[in-house]
């Protein structure tokens, strides 16, 4: 147990283990499933069991050790650090496939549709510096590009408001209003969510209707690598959330000590600012 002036020193804790056991088993089956050997499914179903079972355990000890007061101030620096650091992985991990399409748009492309380049000259003479493109020789097939207005701009509008509302929910907490912070949090939870199906809708029409799919050159593998694991973060941060909304339910949190609602406005608002990136850079330009 941790005081003031003391560290708080965990118990031998097995979830470590089983995550690694549990994510070991993901990727091997996934790898499998690339494969076509029919084990591969089956292990993937095993290996994302497993890391759930871990994920709903190691984070339920930590919850009832907060709730028990074994915290000192020095765990919640901890974990606060801990938080920051990972959020900025996140950061440069989007960065990556925001530098990959910028590379894309403004330096390979024009230098393949250059008159005067040797690679338009040898390789692509018909090749047109334009975006959106499926690449040299169409080898991407006909599709449309996904235009910024509809579902797009209106999942926009559905971020911005639930960071709106997060922010009021974290009011409440401060204020000690719980209504206010569980009904700031039903909102934010529901508008996550209503992002997530809009933006299947949104998949499906690219799929069915518009010929756009990972195969579409370059411009349908940077659409969906950044919409979807961006699609992916909000699908985690709803479920932060909900985790929260529960634990707010049930008292968990007071105006002096909620680190954990906290951390998962921080997640969430660091989602709304990449949406932004994404609806300009992605959609709109």
């Amino acid at each position: 147990m941790a005081s003031h002036d003391s560290y708080f020193l965990p118990h031998k804790a097995i979830w470590p283990i089983v995550g690694s056991i549990g994510l070991t088993t993901l990727l091997a089956g996934f790898a499998n499933f690339l494969n076509g050997a029919a084990i591969g499914p089956m292990m993937m179903w095993l290996g994302a069991a497993i890391m759930i079972t871990m994920l709903v355990g190691w984070f339920g000890t930590v919850i009832k050790e907060s709730v028990a007061g074994w915290y000192s101030h020095q765990v919640e620096i901890s974990f606060r650090w801990g938080m920051i650091w990972f959020i900025i992985s996140e950061v440069f991990f989007f960065a990556a496939f925001f530098g990959a399409l910028y590379y894309t748009r403004v330096l390979a492309i024009p230098w393949m549709g250059d008159e005067d380049s040797i690679t338009n000259e040898f390789l692509w003479k018909s090749f047109e510096s334009a975006w959106p493109t499926n690449g040299p020789g169409a080898i991407g097939g006909h599709f449309e590009p996904m235009g910024a207005w509809g579902i797009p701009a209106l999942n926009t509008l559905i971020l911005l408001s639930s960071g709106v509302t997060v922010t009021w929910a974290h009011w409440g907490l401060l204020a000690n209003k719980r209504s206010q912070l569980i009904q700031g949090l039903i909102a934010t939870v529901a508008l996550g969510f209503l992002f997530v199906v809009l933006q299947a809708f949104e998949y499906h029409e690219a799929y069915t209707e518009m010929g756009l799919t990972l195969g579409s050159g370059i411009y349908g593998s940077t659409f969906f690598m950044l919409t979807g694991f961006h699609g992916l973060h909000v699908t985690i941060g709803a479920i932060m959330l909900t985790v929260v909304l529960l634990r707010s339910a049930r008292g968990h949190f007071s105006p002096e000590h909620h680190f954990a609602f906290e951390a998962a406005a921080w997640y969430w608002h660091f989602v709304d600012v990449v949406w932004l990136g994404l609806f300009i850079f992605v959609y709109w330009l």
